[in-house]
């Protein structure tokens, strides 16, 4: 007897001390963490945010007006020659932003500084705002991949120049297979210091780990990752499929992770559906328009490997959209259009 009522009396202590840090430490930690990212925004000089800006939970133009993307993903590297046809369709259905998928040689063939120019051109002149990421990362758990990711972007630095108020980099796509929050901060923390000494001065954007569905790595160690920026000018990604996307709670929690750290955040990938789970998009969705979180839909055209049902159009140009997902997404769209 004595026994049991000490394991319950141990049992009662955790208990007791898990609400006492619920009630009392996280919150005074995530106010902490909000006024230190405030700070380091504050400090930082006009200079080195140029164009667009992130400001506590908020991305911002350069005049100071709200950004909050509702965009489509177009998967270039692998459709370079789809690129004028589907850019222009991507803008015809309401997408204000467009997440172009690059290559940097490591997966697939490299990008080249002008395909780069070219495709932002493109993009840009149908009053689009960019996103470029490089997709050969994606899955890996290797530091070194990141870097040579990183060393992509500080080669075509110059592509970048002048892009900084429409262009958003998205340094790699789904880096960090695994649910490891410290390599993961780890690695953007060395990155992120390369491509700043480069001269590349727009805002930055990080993928969460676990293949981009866990943001809990954000909660961990976002603010971390963000102090690492000289510029102050990082933004967070969670991407929302059946792990992420799945549950309401889940979505919740996972955008949570960054803004109760007073970190930007948006949903840069999500479908309707995937292999590991059904998603609750329409949640996902009406909870970021209530927050003024921005998410991007996967993808145009082009998924292949037995995931053509993410496809929101059967056609390249927009002319036949997908029933269960297309359609569905652009008459979300049409409630965005100005």
């Amino acid at each position: 007897m004595r026994k049991l009522s000490l394991i319950l009396s141990v049992i009662i202590l955790l208990i007791v001390a898990l609400i006492i840090a619920f009630l009392f430490l996280i919150p005074r930690k995530n106010a902490r963490d909000i006024k230190a990212v405030a700070e380091l925004e504050a400090n930082v000089s006009p200079s080195d945010r140029p164009g667009l800006y992130v400001d506590g939970l908020a991305l911002k133009h350069h005049d100071g007006t709200e950004v909050v993307m509702h965009g489509i993903n177009h998967a270039h590297c692998w459709y370079r020659d789809k690129d004028d046809v589907a850019f222009k369709a991507i803008a015809e259905a309401g997408a204000d932003t467009v997440r172009i998928v690059l290559a940097c040689g490591i997966q697939w063939d490299t990008d080249t500084a002008d395909s780069v120019r070219e495709a932002i051109e493109k993009a840009h002149s149908l009053g689009m705002l960019v996103i470029v990421e490089v997709h050969d990362g994606t899955g890996s758990d290797d530091i070194d991949v990141l870097k040579e990711i990183a060393s992509f972007w500080c080669g075509i630095a110059d592509v970048l120049t002048g892009t900084e108020d429409y262009v958003i980099v998205n340094i790699a796509n789904e880096w960090v297979g695994k649910m490891n929050s410290r390599l993961w901060r780890d690695g953007y923390t060395t990155v992120i210091p390369m491509l700043r000494e480069a001269g590349i001065k727009n805002v930055l954007m990080v993928d969460a780990a676990g293949w981009g569905q866990f943001g809990r790595c954000i909660d961990r160690y976002g603010v971390d990752v963000f102090r690492s920026d000289p510029c102050a000018n990082t933004m967070f990604s969670v991407h929302m499929y059946g792990i992420s996307g799945g549950l309401k709670s889940e979505i919740r929690n996972n955008l949570t992770s960054a803004t109760h750290h007073g970190l930007c955040v948006c949903v840069g990938e999500f479908g309707y559906t995937h292999s590991d789970g059904n998603v609750n998009e329409q949640y996902l969705m009406k909870y970021c328009n209530e927050h003024n979180i921005g998410f991007l839909a996967w993808s145009w055209k082009g998924n292949s490997g037995g995931v053509e049902y993410l496809d929101l159009s059967l056609t390249w140009d927009g002319s036949e959209l997908s029933p269960e997902w297309g359609a569905p997404f652009v008459e979300e769209l049409d409630k965005h259009k100005p």
